[in-house]
């Protein structure tokens, strides 16, 4: 399979809250079609569809009825394909969500093998007359009972979610040609949902019982088969030099490089939740400050650990993290911290990618009461974590952690219903959005947006930040990340100060006495600049004016440097 992903960038959508192109409140296809030239214009190479089947919505399209299909909410089959074919002219690429570690429970299979133990679809989910210890991660106990077939059915999810039974030769057939439905469409390849979990331990033994929240993970991630299911999908991508990322809970590195190495690779790229870790993600259970020195030593040790054998994914935001700014930025500062986090990760070594509102620097949602909240562990955890605590700090931690906040309609403009609808949305928009909005940012050019476009385009010039070596300096700083990336000749030197107070950045002694240009600053009128970086970083502060050897809160640049 040819390695093209790596020069490339994805933006990913989820559909519901992106553009209401037809007007009821919800997004949709039409409306992607329209915006098609926006996101090509921001300098993406692809879009990466959260799910647009048809789905009862219990997980907002993570619990899927029909694999081969569009959700009615969000289009037409045929309107999916006039997406896929305007997405190629433009010279994007489009891949899908797969998601196969579980159905909805409204799914026709899941339908015919509750009816009993006696029909083609009895052994395509997991049954038991007893349950075990294992807790889901959305909703209560992992085991619901279920009257019709007299048994309880393993749901790792949500209760509407029942997790397929991938030990069956036959559910991985059904896999493998729903794989090939999108392909033969024209579809460039998949983005796999929770894919470390689909290969359960035999006989299903009882969880850690200290460990509630994910007692029986043990025993369903990076199961005893899963190297010889994701081998066989694998296969067909192989038929179509598709592209595979899969999402990897909890996965460390070590278990990462046997899906993105060796013999038993069977991913391009792996989603990891190392640096999300940096504030604790699950922030509804337990929260913390933002802390870099976690950030950055967890960017490093994937950055370390796969260069020059696998190909990392990079990604601050997506449909199931809160806003990133709201996490590990500033909202006093917020044009400064969103360009700043952008700049962190957009040249490290892998393929960016970017969720829909993070280029014009969306935040987090505060909704009054849980009643206004929709998603299904947000309401679940309100219920279940800190229960001696008063209301009003139960909701704060929810403020803090849901994924709600991700998934607010885009904020187009400063119109009514902030651009994305012409009628009520389907959920709350968020009371900034006369602020933070996509033509205001246009119009400015030093928004988040603009920055975003002048980073991915000064990403996608260099041979250097797309495939040179990555190394970090000063990994003990606490306040500021600073790296740099090396091809041949030339080197390119990031720095970023997550501090909200002016510091002294030091210089590396390699770079003591060479001349560096300034190619990019998230602070207007210094990008421009050049001149000899150890005459300017030893510059002192002067109490009235600002001098290159401090930087300003939340301050990164990029300097290039050649031999």
């Amino acid at each position: 399979m040819s390695d093209w992903y790596k020069e490339m960038s994805f933006y990913q959508i989820w559909i519901r809250s992106f553009a209401d192109g037809n007007d009821d409140g919800i997004g949709d296809l039409y409306g992607v079609y329209d915006k098609l030239p926006y996101i090509k214009k921001l300098g993406v190479d692809g879009i990466w569809f959260s799910p647009i089947y048809p789905s009862p919505n219990a997980d907002f399209g993570y619990d899927i009825s029909d694999y081969r299909d569009i959700h009615p909410d969000y289009g037409t089959l045929d309107q999916f394909k006039k997406v896929l074919n305007k997405a190629h002219e433009l010279g994007l690429k489009v891949i899908m969500d797969l998601v196969v570690n579980h159905t909805s429970d409204e799914h026709p299979w899941f339908i015919e093998s509750r009816k009993g133990k006696d029909n083609p679809y009895s052994d395509y989910y997991i049954w038991r007359d007893k349950p075990n210890n294992w807790n889901s991660l959305f909703e209560g106990k992992a085991w619901e009972y279920d009257e019709s077939r007299g048994q309880y059915y393993l749901h790792i999810f949500a209760k509407k979610q029942p997790d397929l039974n991938m030990d069956n030769p036959k559910v991985r057939e059904e896999v493998k040609g729903i794989m090939r439905f999108w392909l033969d469409m024209g579809v460039d390849g998949f983005r796999e949902d929770v894919i470390n979990f689909i290969s359960k331990k035999e006989g299903l033994p009882n969880g850690v019982p200290f460990l509630p929240a994910v007692n029986g993970m043990p025993h369903y991630k990076d199961g005893p088969h899963i190297h010889e299911y994701m081998a066989e999908f694998r296969k067909v991508c192989q038929e179509y030099d598709c592209f595979q990322i899969g999402e990897g809970p909890m996965t460390t590195v070590r278990s990462a490089m046997k899906y993105l190495t060796g013999q038993t690779k069977s991913l391009d790229m792996m989603f990891s939740f190392d640096h999300m870790m940096a504030d604790c993600l699950y922030t509804e259970y337990v929260h913390r400050p933002f802390s870099l020195l976690k950030f950055k030593k967890a960017l490093s040790k994937w950055q370390y650990a796969l260069d020059g054998k696998g190909w990392n994914a990079l990604y601050l935001e997506n449909h199931d993290h809160p806003r990133v700014i709201s996490r590990y930025g500033s909202r006093h500062f917020w044009r400064e911290s969103g360009t700043c986090l952008a700049m962190s990760y957009l040249f490290l070594q892998g393929t960016p990618f970017i969720y829909q509102g993070q280029e014009i620097g969306m935040m987090n949602i505060s909704l009054p009461s849980i009643n206004h909240y929709v998603d299904v562990s947000s309401i679940t955890n309100y219920h279940t974590y800190h229960l001696k605590e008063d209301p009003e700090r139960r909701l704060h931690r929810i403020h803090l952690s849901s994924r709600d906040s991700a998934r607010t309609p885009m904020q187009w403009d400063a119109s009514a219903n902030s651009g994305f609808s012409k009628c009520k949305p389907w959920f709350y928009v968020n009371p900034n959005y006369k602020r933070v909005n996509v033509e205001a940012e246009k119009k400015d050019p030093d928004s988040i947006l603009n920055f975003y476009r002048k980073a991915l385009r000064l990403r996608k010039s260099s041979k250097t930040l797309l495939h040179g070596t990555y190394h970090e300096h000063f990994p003990k700083d606490p306040n500021i990340f600073m790296y740099e990336r090396c091809l041949d000749d030339e080197s390119y030197l990031i720095i970023c100060s997550f501090s909200r107070l002016p510091v002294r950045v030091r210089l590396p002694e390699k770079f003591k006495g060479k001349t560096g240009t300034l190619v990019l600053s998230n602070y207007p009128g210094k990008n421009k600049d050049q001149g000899r970086l150890s005459e300017q970083i030893e510059e002192r502060l002067n109490e009235m004016e600002h001098k290159a050897g401090m930087f300003r809160p939340y301050e990164a640049r990029v300097y290039r440097f050649k031999d």
